[in-house]
């Protein structure tokens, strides 16, 4: 069905006109159904599942569009991944981790210094809600942080993925962060390790080092994933079998 479906788009690109917004216009259904030999059912039916997936526009009065999918589908494909139980928080985690190492150097190459001084702001942010107490407020500095990169890179594929699992990550940065913090012993000025590393990641690309940039990423998580390990050792009350 898939292949039909790709099949059928590619026709439709072929008979649309360019409309505003770069979007492709579609003729009326009529001479749609003469061009693609199809009954005007079968048409309507090919066309719903356009709509479904979020790539049809049918603006009244002025006939319908093909365009990207909008943010919804992508959201709404990754929070059913995950309440359907196709998508753990330890699976997400690792392709998140493998994807922004790619990010962090690939930001490196492209950083501007005022990126440099907002993340670094960013993570001053960060700290400082974390010393006062505030958790909700460093997860959405911790989350800024990231979304921010992406946005540095300023690739289409990646942004719409980073737009899409925002509310998966969400959560499971929160899970995270509380796993981390309850394991974590803070320095002697209050701080956590689980805020200011992301300090190696600025300096890294401050420096337009890309592979220091992948380094600090990396360490970044290999340090979370050992602190949520340890709280989840300590909470268990024993040791992991090995």
């Amino acid at each position: 069905m898939g292949e039909q479906l790709e099949e059928f788009v590619s026709r439709l690109i072929a008979l649309s006109t360019e409309g505003p917004g770069g979007v492709r216009r579609l003729p009326p259904e009529r001479e749609l159904g003469e061009a693609l030999d199809l009954s005007r059912g079968a048409l309507r039916e090919h066309l719903s599942q356009l709509d479904s997936l979020g790539v049809l526009r049918r603006r009244q009065g002025h006939g319908s569009y093909l365009d990207t999918p909008n943010v919804e589908f992508i959201q709404t494909y990754f929070m059913l991944m995950r309440q359907l139980g196709h998508l753990g928080d330890d699976e997400f985690s690792e392709a998140r981790a493998m994807l922004e190492e790619v990010m962090a150097a690939a930001a490196a190459s492209r950083v501007r210094d005022v990126d440099v001084e907002e993340l670094r702001d960013i993570v001053g942010v960060m700290v400082a809600h974390t010393k006062a107490g505030d958790a909700q407020r460093a997860l959405q500095a911790d989350l800024d942080f990231h979304s921010r990169i992406y946005e540095i890179v300023d690739n289409p594929i990646f942004n719409m993925l980073n737009q899409g699992f925002a509310h998966v990550l969400r959560d499971n940065m929160q899970l995270r962060r509380d796993l981390a913090m309850s394991a974590e012993t803070p320095a002697a000025d209050g701080s956590f390790n689980t805020d200011t590393v992301h300090y190696e990641i600025v300096n890294a690309l401050a420096a337009r080092d890309a592979d220091a940039a992948r380094s600090a990423m990396r360490r970044h998580f290999s340090d979370f994933s050992l602190l949520a390990l340890a709280a989840q050792i300590a909470s268990n009350g024993h040791q992991p079998h090995t």
